[in-house]
Order: C-alpha cells, then structure tokens, then sequence
C-alpha cells in the first residue's frame, strides 16, 4: 500500500507561492520595526532621554520597512510571481 501524501506542494503551488510571500512581507515589516526599536531604546538608555530615541526609531523603522515591502511586492508582480531558478531576472 502507497504512502499517502499529507501535502501535495505540485497540487497548491499557487497557495503556498501566496503564504511564502504574505509572510515574508509579514516578517519584513516586524523585522525592521523591531531592529528599530531596539536601536532606539540603546540609544535612550545612552544618553539617559525618555523614550524620544525610541519613538524616533520606530517610525524610521515603519517608513523603512514600508519602503522595503513596497519593493518586495513590486518584485513579484512585476516578474508575476515566479522566480527564475538560477536567481537572474
């Protein structure tokens, strides 16, 4: 008796294609945000201020991250979603 499959990746290549990308802009966004934050609160606790190194950072981290998404969606919709293999566009 044959091993049946729990996931068949050739079956919803255009769904998992779709959560790869919404989580990688998920994690993109947290990802410069919270570097942000943290960088900020070092520079807080440096200088001994209350929290305006913090803030600062946070909304750099907000615009920074929305530059990147921005690019990352850019990408996909212009190469329509599918990468070349050998990394080349």
């Amino acid at each position: 008796m044959g091993k049946k499959k729990i996931f068949d990746y050739k079956e919803n290549e255009s769904w998992t294609e779709n959560l790869h990308i919404v989580s990688q802009v998920g994690l993109t966004m947290a990802g410069c945000i919270m570097l942000c934050f943290f960088v900020g609160r070092f520079i807080d606790r440096f200088f001994v201020t209350k929290g305006i190194f913090t803030t600062l950072f946070i909304v750099l981290g907000i615009i920074g991250g929305g530059v990147v998404v921005f690019r990352q969606i850019a990408e996909v919709t212009q190469t329509g979603g599918k990468h070349d293999k050998d990394g080349t566009d």
